[in-house]
Formats: C-alpha cells, sequence, structure tokens
C-alpha cells in the first residue's frame, strides 16, 4: 500500500477516536522521517483548531477554500516533519467556504509531503463526502460497538457514491478478553481488517500531557498498534525509530513532565510539548503552531459526540 500518500481517516459516528488515529498516525510517520501534513477537513465542526491556538484573525483551511490565502497561510508547524491545516470555527466563515476547493488544496499537499492525513467529518454531506473521493484510500475509524459499526456501514456505501477506495478497517477501544470477533466485524462490513487499537489509560494520560500517545508512552499497547498500522499503510519499518524513541522519552522524562502544559485535548493525544519543539525559522510553513494551548477543541468535538 506504499504508493498510497493521501488516506482520508472516516467514521460513521463521533467519538470512536478518529482524530487520535489520524495525529498518532501522522506522528509515528513523522518519527521515522516522513514529511506529514494533517488537514482538518470537517469543514463545518472544526477539529483541529485547538493544534494551533488560533486568534481570531488566525489564517484557516475556511479562508483558503473562499479564495482569501494560499494553502501555505493555512499551515503550521506541530513538530519536526508534521504540520496541521485547521479549519476555522466561525459559521460565517463556513457559509463562505467552497468545498470543492479541497481538490486543490489536497493535490498541492500531496506535492509538497510524503504523507496526507485528511481528518473527516462524520455524518452525511457534501463536505464530508468529497474527501473521500479525493484520497488515495480511506481508513475507516470505529469502535466494536453494535451503533458505530452499524453507522460505518454508511460510511462505506458514502466512499463507494463518492468513487472512493477503502483502505480497511481500524477498531479502537478493544479488549483481549472480548467475546466479539473483531475478524467477523470486519468481515461483516465487507472490509479488510487493518488493526486493532486495544483499550489503553495511556491514550487520555497523553492528551493532557499535551504529547501523542505514541511519543508519551512509545511501548504501551495502543502506541503498538498504531505504529504498526502506520507501518502497513507506509510500507516502511517505522520500529526501529519508535524503540529509539523510547529510549529517547525515557531519558528526558525526568526534565520534559515539568515543562509540560496541560492546556490540551484529552481525545485526540496530538498536542506536543513545549519540550519537543524543534522549530527553525527557515522551515517551508514558516510558522509554529503555539504548544502551550494544543487540541482541547479536539476533545470536545470527539468526547461530546
Amino acid at each position: 500500500m506504499s504508493h498510497e500518500t493521501v488516506y482520508a481517516i472516516a467514521s460513521g459516528k463521533g467519538g470512536v477516536g478518529k482524530t487520535t488515529t489520524t495525529v498518532n498516525l501522522g506522528t509515528a510517520l513523522a518519527e521515522a522521517g516522513e514529511r506529514v501534513a494533517i488537514v482538518d477537513a470537517d469543514l463545518g465542526m472544526a477539529n483541529l483548531a485547538g493544534f494551533v491556538s488560533l486568534s481570531p484573525d488566525s489564517t484557516t483551511l475556511h479562508d483558503v477554500l473562499s479564495g482569501g490565502a494560499s494553502i501555505d497561510d493555512a499551515t503550521y508547524r506541530i513538530t519536526e516533519n508534521i504540520v496541521a491545516v485547521p479549519s476555522g470555527t466561525s459559521l460565517d466563515e463556513y457559509a463562505d467556504t467552497s468545498p470543492e476547493g479541497l481538490r486543490d488544496v489536497v493535490a498541492e499537499l500531496r506535492d509538497q509531503f510524503d504523507y496526507v492525513f485528511l481528518d473527516v467529518g462524520a455524518g452525511v454531506s457534501h463536505e464530508t463526502v468529497l474527501p473521500l473521493g479525493l484520497a488515495d484510500a480511506v481508513v475507516l475509524v470505529s469502535t466494536p460497538e453494535p451503533a458505530a459499526v452499524h453507522d460505518s456501514k454508511k460510511t462505506l456505501e458514502l466512499t463507494e457514491r463518492a468513487g472512493g477506495e477503502i483502505a480497511g478497517l481500524v477498531l479502537t477501544r478493544t479488549r483481549p478478553d472480548s467475546d466479539v470477533s473483531y475478524d467477523e466485524i470486519a468481515t461483516r462490513l465487507e472490509t479488510p481488517l487493518l488493526g486493532t487499537v486495544p483499550e489503553d489509560p495511556a491514550a487520555r494520560e497523553s492528551v493532557y500531557a499535551g504529547t501523542p500517545l505514541v511519543v508519551y508512552r512509545p511501548d504501551g499497547p495502543a502506541a503498538t498498534a498504531y505504529r504498526r498500522l502506520a507501518a502497513d499503510l507506509a510500507g516502511i519499518d517505522v520500529a526501529e525509530t519508535a524503540a529509539d524513541a523510547t529510549a529517547e522519552d525515557d531519558g528526558d522524562q525526568s526534565t520534559d513532565d515539568s515543562d509540560r502544559t496541560d492546556d490540551t485535548d484529552p481525545e485526540s493525544g496530538t498536542g506536543v510539548s513545549t519540550a519537543d519543539t524543534t522549530a527553525t525559522d527557515d522551515e517551508s510553513d514558516g510558522r509554529e503552531a503555539a504548544h502551550d494551548d494544543v487540541s482541547s477543541a479536539i476533545t470536545e468535538a470527539e468526547s461530546d459526540s
């Protein structure tokens, strides 16, 4: 699957860990040296604005889609090798957007980055369906809960209507002692099971620590699952990099903990601690996110859905 570089991360319903999956897949690949862009393709209910501590006049994807800015203007560096393109939170700005402009956005980012992840909104609308057809492949995220699985079937149908391709299913919050067959769920949905991400208390802890799970606790069960999934999607070996990150994280833990901020989003685990900031002034994307106010919006969006 290494020829696929643009992935839409989608779910039938909110609150299943879609944004968490997006961020940790992107971070795992960025740690492996790949250049990654994460795009908030949920134009109506923006999730990633907390990434960059947006001010009222900050440039977002809404400005790009309304013709008022370039994609570079709306690109914010999170940490080494990874950037975010957030959508705005103003309904007035949303009303001025033209979702069709996503085609040009995706095409431009495809040329600039090794991997592009589109965090797609749940539900049925034009801006929700459009990214499903623009991506090289769609990663469907669900929990094993019947309601989530049922809604996943709708997303599969929407992807087919949009002319998109399904890469497969990722089941989050799984349990080793469950009597539910995860393979059977994938079979019922007629799509491959890409992987399962076990329930892991470190996932929420990592968010409050302001650090992606694959960085916060790289040897934990959920982080290991995300790294394995990233490796499978990209066709590369990220395990070696993860092991190095573990050693570095353990070595820096005593000093980094005191520097981390807690103003972060409890769902996505996308925050990057101030101690991890490695931006330089001559980066092509030009700006760096404010790390002391990372991803609070994502938590509310996913946990309240």
